[in-house]
């Protein structure tokens, strides 16, 4: 076994660490389980607490322009209290519960170019030194793919996603920042929205679904957003019609607020065969705030493949591929090149 060398803070001949995670991605809210594999340095060590901390590569938007930092979000004590004798190898298994509001990092396998990962922290003799961070890799929890799936058969690409700084209003939030998904329009929204973004705020009991309408500039009160807030249950996935709920959804955003400015929608669109109504009942009631907090102006984020190009309906129902492989191995070199970048860093955290 390779170990990871710590950063030095306790200098010269102290122990080395090495985080494996268990393979397969995780889910919000379900467990994170792996073994913390330690090797004595050349003396005895006392190992006074052994930590993990849950890290994001998070973008923050200001006057000054955007920036991205590392930005913890959880940490757990997953042991402690032994001697490390020197040259010893010693291991300690480990399963933490991830917060429900982790970010989605993958949809099927693929990734989505969000940035997250484990780090490593040993106490000894009171002096704190972190590791490598270790990526993590999380799965969407089934209301979240089924909501993504069903905006791919409405025709909705993927363009990308990210970690902003800041707090969503009127939602359950905890986390420091959330996670926006940028989705193109298909052709008959193409007149009114640019693009479609997309935040899932879960909790133990179910998922908030936030969509911001990013309008085209002038066309609907000057190019400013329109939102919608819905309430998802987990147990509601199996027994929802998915295409027809989130297609009433996207056009009550629109129309409710293009309706005023003379935005009449596809001459021959008539929504999704199964859409009889405005929601499931119980859920779907509009969200309406002056969203200053979140709305970032007109600097998107760049378009990769659409969703609609690598999408393959099977007889199981639709498969949602979000990027294709040249994009996936940019992403993965994009994780690496971040971690690195942040130890080299040590603890400075944006």
């Amino acid at each position: 076994m390779v170990f990871k060398r710590l950063l030095g803070s306790l200098g010269v001949g102290a122990p080395k660490v090495d985080t494996v995670l268990d393979g397969g991605p995780a889910l919000p809210g379900g467990p994170l389980s792996g073994q913390v594999h330690m090797e004595g340095g050349s003396a005895d060590f006392e190992i006074e607490e052994v930590a993990l901390e849950l890290v994001a590569r998070v973008e923050a938007e200001s006057e000054e322009g955007e920036a991205e930092g590392a930005v913890a979000f959880a940490r757990w004590t997953v042991g402690g209290g032994f001697r490390l004798p020197a040259g010893e190898r010693h291991a300690l298994p480990f399963t933490v519960t991830l917060p429900w509001e982790t970010p989605v990092t993958e949809l099927y396998g693929q990734p989505f170019g969000i940035v997250i990962g484990v780090r490593t922290e040993l106490v000894v003799a009171g002096a704190k030194d972190a590791g490598d961070i270790d990526p993590v890799s999380v799965a969407a929890l089934p209301a979240q793919a089924a909501i993504l799936e069903a905006l791919g058969q409405l025709g909705f690409g993927f363009a990308s996603a990210d970690l902003e700084l800041g707090q969503l209003h009127g939602t359950g939030q905890q986390l420091p920042f959330y996670q926006e998904i940028e989705l193109v329009p298909p052709p008959h929204y193409a007149g009114a929205v640019n693009e479609l973004e997309l935040t899932f705020i879960a909790g133990p009991g179910g998922v908030e679904v936030v969509l911001e309408a990013d309008k085209r500039g002038g066309l609907f009160d000057g190019g400013h957003d329109a939102l919608n807030h819905h309430a998802v249950s987990h147990d509601s996935v199996d027994r929802t019609d998915w295409a027809a709920e989130v297609d009433a959804w996207v056009r009550e955003l629109v129309e409710r607020h293009g309706a005023a400015h003379g935005y009449q929608g596809h001459p021959g669109y008539q929504g999704h065969p199964g859409y009889q109504g405005h929601g499931h009942p119980g859920y779907g009631t509009p969200y309406k705030d002056d969203h200053g907090d979140h709305h970032h102006g007109d600097d998107h984020h760049g378009s990769g493949p659409g969703m609609g190009t690598v999408i393959a309906a099977g007889a199981a129902g639709l498969a949602v591929g979000v990027v294709g492989g040249l994009v996936a191995a940019e992403v993965v070199d994009e994780v690496g090149d971040f971690f690195e970048g942040d130890e080299d860093e040590g603890d400075d955290e944006g």
